[in-house]
């Protein structure tokens, strides 16, 4: 089963933007981490990063109509895009929202999210280990 992981703004910057908050492992670790887990559980996945929203909305439209799971963190869309939340609403495939960071322990605007209405479960605080743990819930669901 494919799987897209999908990485909104600034997650590029992972291992140099506050490592404090995000920790010191890459966007190349991250990617790499998370193909590798999918090998062992039966996933094809596919990780892409943007920094361009009009680009995660096409993806987010390509999993609604290939039907496929999603592991999403929009990051900072996640808190200021309508367009991303209703890109979600199409999606029929579980959707897992996912932050590498408790962003209820953060700044009061991250604390709303547009995609969380539309996600199948949210995922917050566990740092990469996150997005493994999403994938394992996908590949549980199969």
């Amino acid at each position: 089963m494919k799987v897209l992981v999908l990485n909104g703004p600034n997650l590029n910057r992972l291992g140099k933007r506050e490592p404090a908050v995000y920790g010191s492992q890459t966007l190349a670790d991250l990617e790499a981490m998370c193909v590798e887990t999918g090998r062992h559980i039966g996933l094809e996945v596919e990780a892409r990063q943007t920094n361009a929203e009009h680009e995660l909305l096409e993806w987010l439209h390509e999993a609604a109509d290939e039907r496929t799971p999603v592991v999403l963190n929009a990051a900072a869309w996640t808190h200021t895009s309508v367009a991303v939340g209703d890109a979600c609403a199409q999606l029929e495939a579980p959707l897992i929202e996912v932050h590498i960071s408790n962003v209820h322990k953060r700044e009061a605007f991250r604390h709303h999210s547009y995609v969380s209405a539309h996600a199948t479960g949210v995922i917050a605080g566990l740092g990469l280990q996150g997005y493994i743990a999403a994938l394992h819930y996908i590949a549980a669901q199969s």
